[in-house]
């Protein structure tokens, strides 16, 4: 039974029709996240299934007595009113410090804010995350989330991921982290013209399908197809995080990716990037920084040595208040360290993205902001006007024209990134980029980065983004150091959780007990080679069941666009192709068990 229903729902925002007699339900446990572009209605979408707007036509029901958790863009706290106040409402100390779910919730989100400071002295991230603890403190069956992983660090959202999959309630989220998408969907909705394309499976499932869909149509224009294969490449080439997804998922996509280089030729941009730098980027040696210049603020780095090379592409890691921030300006000379060496190449050209956006006119055209830098600007081996890169990075026709004073923050955030790069840097630091940005527009920012040479340090709460654009990660753990991490962002993960990395106020490791009981660590009875060898030969089978009903799928849709308008057997080759969907589910179901007995 679906806890809610849409039913020919359409909604506008002045002349622009955002959904167009949209109809679908969310059934009870169901996980579904929300993805399309910035502005095509994914917000005004999930704001209807909530009941926090009305369509202005079409009917949205609620079954009687349903409890629905909504967490807006924007939190609407009572300034007056303390976090504790606002988080826990009346229950006596007694009651939720006994609660070991509480517990957890307090101190994943709410560890370093004081529970008895008025919402009025929060920060934006801290008003975002007591909002976000309140929210998840409630029981609901249906939990509705606006872009909750703002103002996270990757330890929270790894949190965040693991307690709403460990939750009985439906959920409908709007985010554009894909790696977050892909931990806790189970379905993807895709907001675009109006209509909301449905798909099985998280992120990575929804790209191959969405790229299949547009292979059989043939309804989209070469760059996109382009781009889009070179996403399921990355998918398939990925960190090991990748190869977790289904063996026959992944093998359906090399028919789409057999040509498809790698995203990025790493031989030939070092080699590139070493003639434009030389030898020598930045050298730290003994290097000891505080966050606010010498002797000022929290210990970022102790008697620090780091060498970083051309061609380096580096994920900077670490909790917020680490320090990651700190480093960039160093590198960027905007703050002083306290002792130590620091050497910069000679052939340094750097461009630093921060986080303000105070340095654009807002009186400027987005054109004229970008062509007063460089008409023309060359990214790997072609050529592209600032138009074109304007395009590529959402600014479509008029847009181009638009005053900077009424950009949002996202395209302001664009439009600087933008400004940088027709600058011909050698050196980007690039801190937390993709803040306001679409799905679409990062994996064409993807793209542009992926022909640009250069030595590159970036920091960035999206996990799917850092994986995919820097080539090895590195994090500040509190110990003053700079740790390399062979095993990436998992590494990080799994130190943290160990407590091996120290805080970021510095001092001893976290010794200290955790609310959740230990894991029981005795070790698995190991499986027997005979049981092995059945589990795999079982599998085989069913991989190669799943090749046939693929080949009878993809004989069904040649047949059925020769069928033309015999509507009687369309309608028959309609029905094999759903009887075949079911019996896929059925094979795939099998297999995912057996694989999570062999532990793949």
């Amino acid at each position: 039974m679906n806890l809610v229903n849409l039913e020919s729902v359409s909604h506008s925002y002045g002349p622009k029709p955002l959904l167009a007699g949209v109809s679908l339900g969310i059934v009870a446990g169901e996980r579904i996240g929300v993805v399309g572009r910035n502005g095509g209605g994914k917000t005004t979408l999930i704001s209807l299934v909530a009941g926090a707007m009305r369509p202005d036509s079409g009917r949205v029901t609620h079954n009687r007595g349903l409890r629905v958790g909504f967490l807006a863009q924007r939190d609407m706290l009572d300034p007056a009113s303390a976090v504790r106040e606002i988080v826990l409402g009346d229950r006596a100390e007694h009651e939720w410090a006994g609660d070991q779910a509480v517990r957890e919730i307090l101190a994943n989100l709410l560890g370093d804010i004081d529970l008895s400071a008025r919402a009025s002295d929060l920060s934006g991230g801290e008003r975002r995350r007591t909002a976000l603890a309140k929210l998840l403190i409630d029981e609901h069956d249906l939990i509705v989330l606006d872009e909750p992983t703002n103002h996270l660090d990757i330890e929270a959202i790894a949190w965040l991921a693991a307690h709403l999959a460990s939750r009985k309630s439906a959920l409908l989220v709007v985010t554009h982290d894909r790696w977050f998408l892909d931990a806790v969907s189970t379905r993807t909705w895709e907001v675009v013209d109006g209509r909301v394309e449905r798909y099985d499976g998280g992120y990575a499932a929804y790209v191959l399908a969405k790229a299949e869909r547009e292979r059989i149509a043939a309804a989209t224009e070469e760059r996109r197809q382009n781009l889009m294969r070179k996403e399921i490449a990355w998918l398939r080439r990925g960190p090991p995080a990748r190869t977790s997804k289904p063996k026959f998922r992944i093998d359906a996509a090399q028919a789409l990716i057999a040509n498809e280089p790698p995203a990025r030729d790493t031989v030939e941009l070092v080699k590139f990037a070493s003639a434009r730098l030389g030898r020598t980027v930045y050298d730290l040696e003994d290097v000891t920084l505080h966050a606010g210049g010498p002797g000022e603020g929290p210990l970022v780095l102790d008697r620090c040595t780091w060498q970083f090379g051309p061609g380096d592409r580096i994920g900077l890691i670490g909790v917020n208040g680490s320090g990651k921030s700190s480093v960039l300006r160093l590198l960027s000379g905007t703050v002083r360290h306290d002792g130590g060496r620091l050497v910069e190449g000679k052939t340094v050209r750097l461009a630093h993205l921060s986080q303000e956006l105070t340095e654009l006119d807002p009186g400027r055209r987005v054109l004229e902001a970008v062509e007063e830098i460089r008409k023309y600007v060359k990214v790997g081996k072609r050529e592209w006007t600032a138009s074109q890169l304007l395009e590529r990075l959402g600014f479509r026709g008029e847009a181009q024209w638009k005053v900077i004073g009424d950009l949002s923050g996202g395209e302001r955030r664009r439009l600087q990134f933008l400004r940088l790069i027709m600058d011909e840097p050698n050196v980007l630091l690039l801190d937390e980029p993709t803040n306001d940005l679409d799905i679409e527009t990062l994996n064409e920012l993807e793209d542009l980065l992926d022909g640009w040479p250069g030595m590159l340090v970036l920091v960035s709460h999206d996990r799917y983004f850092l994986e995919r654009v820097a080539d090895r990660c590195v994090a500040l753990l509190g110990d003053g150091k700079l740790s390399f991490l062979p095993g990436g962002v998992d590494e990080y993960l799994e130190r943290r959780s160990q407590g091996t990395a120290v805080s970021a106020r510095g001092g001893a490791p976290d010794t200290t007990a955790k609310d959740t009981p230990p894991k029981d660590t005795a070790p698995t009875p190991a499986m027997s080679a005979k049981e092995e060898r059945e589990l795999r030969k079982e599998m085989s089978r069913l991989e190669r069941q799943l090749d046939k009903v693929s080949e009878r799928e993809s004989s069904i849709h040649t047949k059925m666009s020769e069928t033309g308008s015999d509507y009687t057997k369309l309608a028959a080759l309609d029905a094999e192709l759903k009887q075949l969907a079911a019996d896929k589910d059925t094979i795939e179901a099998d297999w995912m068990e057996i694989a999570s007995r062999l532990g793949e």
